[in-house]
């Protein structure tokens, strides 16, 4: 993939030259807004989403004619018409003032490349042209097949509510296109090997189905069948690493935790566990639990990476070389004896980044950790030695989230430079590149079956990505605010997102399409996690709460038959408040991490903030 950094700009803004008379800039503006104001309700909301890119346009058009006392009484005359999720690149657009302002404003290159997208109805469409080419605007006209790439669809045309869902993002909503390609949302087989099973196991089997993954498959009917999912990519896809003895015994150990499950659900919300770091002046930017909650870890701004034990085990390294030389390898307590006793302590702090550390994630064997930092680098550090084994340099910007694929040895990273990179803890390089996003990746996720990759960005979209190819499957729009939480479902079919709007949306990845939209939550969504079997949503926000959603009813009643996919409309239900099963407030703790354990308590965790 080749990545540009900077486009070349004289050739991107001389679109900009074929330009109208600058007076009369108001003048075409007001009278396609009286046009609009004035037409029938149901293609009213419809031509609306039009306001927003040609206003823009059309300041940057005077702007870069240098006409800049027009420009800025256009700006003030109808910038206040503007829909109020677009109130921050608004600011932005205010103090583009100057020809020269232009050129190094990212944000304005990618608006004026990238074409605004638009869903309209035929009818509206038709509407539009029709007055536009008898008022021979040809100004405005110009500008819609320039820069709006308008996606029309047959049928009834969509009702404000419908389009207010969906559009806010930097580059207007998602072209149907983007969301048609197949994606194998399904979990791969889990290998088959003989389990020891006690009577009280034997039972629990039954019920539960197969061994748990680092990200749960919720799978009560397939696992006595063992049946290929329908959905699920084959089996040797992306080349995933073997499973080594030890993961055995940890499936084992995890087949048995999930025997003892608590089946959650709006009669029996779980259990919340808090854990609040107190006195963080280092400032807490980060945390991550392992999969079987025996390890917290903190990532700050004073660019440390802090290990704690969760349990009364305490952390151990272990023994140099030397000693280790002298261990009978045979004895069955070998693993036991190779860990220095006088190493022992409750926690573990690394060193090595020279910046705050915002992304951290354990390995699904726990031998591995990794951090990512504003430094630019994403490191991995050994929890066997406690030491940093390899620093990945890739992105020359902040990294701001890292993750382990469920299966380990794939990671993914995501920062400042607007793309996403896949790596494997054995290659000092990339194996791939995900390039597309407007702004900052700022959080990323694998998909439980580690064949796709989930990136939320500054520009208010969700994509999904194919690790296979690289190519981008999905492009979710609708938030209206960066996006800093991601949720795959232990099934594999849904994705929620937070962002800073304060809003969890749910999405069908199947269908492409958007399924819910949660609201209750007054400031950005900083964590989000699924129960084990997928019962219960929690999300976690800067608002000082932990709520919990009913996600079985939230998804329960989808006609997925055609589902409307042909429009793309969405009908989502009014009130989200009836799958709201409880909110949960801390004194004064921001939640950054939510965590459900085996047997589905809850953990969360976040700094106390004192002001």
């Amino acid at each position: 993939v080749v990545v540009e950094d900077q486009p070349d700009v004289s050739a991107v803004l001389s679109a900009y030259n074929q330009q109208g008379d600058p007076t009369l800039y108001e003048e075409y503006y007001s009278g396609l807004k009286h046009f609009i104001e004035c037409s029938l309700d149901c293609h009213r909301a419809e031509l609306s989403q039009l306001f927003y890119p040609l206003f823009v346009h059309m300041y940057l058009e005077l702007v870069y004619n240098q006409h800049e006392s027009e420009a800025k009484s256009f700006f003030e005359r109808f910038h206040g018409d503007q829909e109020c999720y677009y109130q921050d690149d608004l600011r932005v657009l205010s103090s583009l003032t100057k020809k020269e302002h232009m050129k190094g404003n990212e944000t304005m290159l990618d608006f004026r490349t990238s074409k605004f997208v638009l869903r309209i109805s035929r009818d509206s469409y038709q509407l539009l042209k029709r007055h536009l080419q008898e008022k021979q605007n040809n100004q405005i006209w110009n500008i819609v097949q320039e820069h709006l790439y308008i996606d029309i669809f047959d049928g009834m045309p969509r009702s404000k509510q419908q389009i207010d869902a969906m559009v806010g993002s930097l580059a207007g909503e998602a072209k149907r296109e983007a969301n048609k390609a197949k994606v194998f949302f399904g979990l791969l087989k889990e290998p088959e090997f003989d389990v020891p099973l006690d009577d009280e196991d034997e039972e629990g089997e039954n019920e539960e189905g197969k061994p748990k993954k680092k990200k749960p498959k919720k799978d009560s009917v397939g696992s006595k069948s063992k049946k290929q999912d329908p959905n699920a990519p084959p089996q040797n896809r992306i080349p995933l690493p073997e499973l080594k003895d030890s993961d055995k015994l940890d499936k084992v150990m995890n087949m048995k935790e999930a025997a003892k499950r608590v089946r959650l659900g709006p009669e029996c919300l779980p259990s919340i566990c808090f854990y609040t770091f107190l006195n963080a002046y280092q400032g807490l930017t980060a945390v991550d639990i392992t999969d079987d909650s025996s390890m917290i870890v903190g990532g700050f701004a004073d660019s440390t990476v802090r290990v704690w034990s969760l349990t009364p085990k305490k952390l151990r390294s272990v023994k140099t070389a030397a000693d280790l030389s002298l261990i009978d390898k045979e004895s069955d307590d070998v693993l036991e004896r190779i860990m220095d006793e006088k190493t022992a302590s409750e926690l573990k702090i690394l060193y090595g980044h020279s910046g705050p550390v915002y992304g951290t994630s354990f390995s699904p064997d726990r031998n591995y950790l990794l951090s990512c930092s504003e430094d630019g680098t994403v490191r991995l550090w050994s929890l066997q030695t406690f030491t940093c084994l390899v620093g990945y340099k890739g992105h020359n910007y902040p990294v701001w989230d890292t993750q382990f694929s469920p299966y380990g040895y794939y990671f993914v990273s995501g920062g400042h430079d607007r793309v996403a990179r896949l790596w494997a803890t054995d290659h000092y390089q990339p194996l791939r590149i995900f390039a597309g996003h407007l702004a900052d990746v700022t959080c990323t996720r694998f998909h439980p079956n580690s064949n796709y990759i989930a990136t939320g960005s500054a520009d208010r979209t969700v994509r999904l990505w194919d690790v296979l190819n690289g190519n981008c499957v999905r492009i979710f729009t609708g938030h209206k605010g960066p996006i800093h939480s991601l949720a795959f479902s232990p099934n594999g079919r849904f994705l929620a997102t937070g962002a800073t709007d304060g809003r969890v949306l749910l999405w069908d990845i199947g269908h492409g399409l958007m399924v819910g939209e949660l609201k209750g939550h007054t400031d950005t969504v900083y964590a989000l996690r699924f129960s084990r079997d997928g019962e219960i949503l929690a999300s976690g926000s800067m608002d000082n709460t932990v709520r919990l959603w009913d996600a079985v009813k939230a998804f329960e009643d989808l006609e997925t038959d055609d589902f409307t996919t042909a429009t793309g409309h969405i009908n989502l239900p009014e009130n989200s408040q009836d799958l709201l099963l409880g909110t949960y407030m801390t004194k004064s703790t921001p939640v950054i991490h939510l965590h459900f354990t085996r047997r589905n308590l809850l953990l969360a965790a976040g700094a106390y903030s004192s002001q």
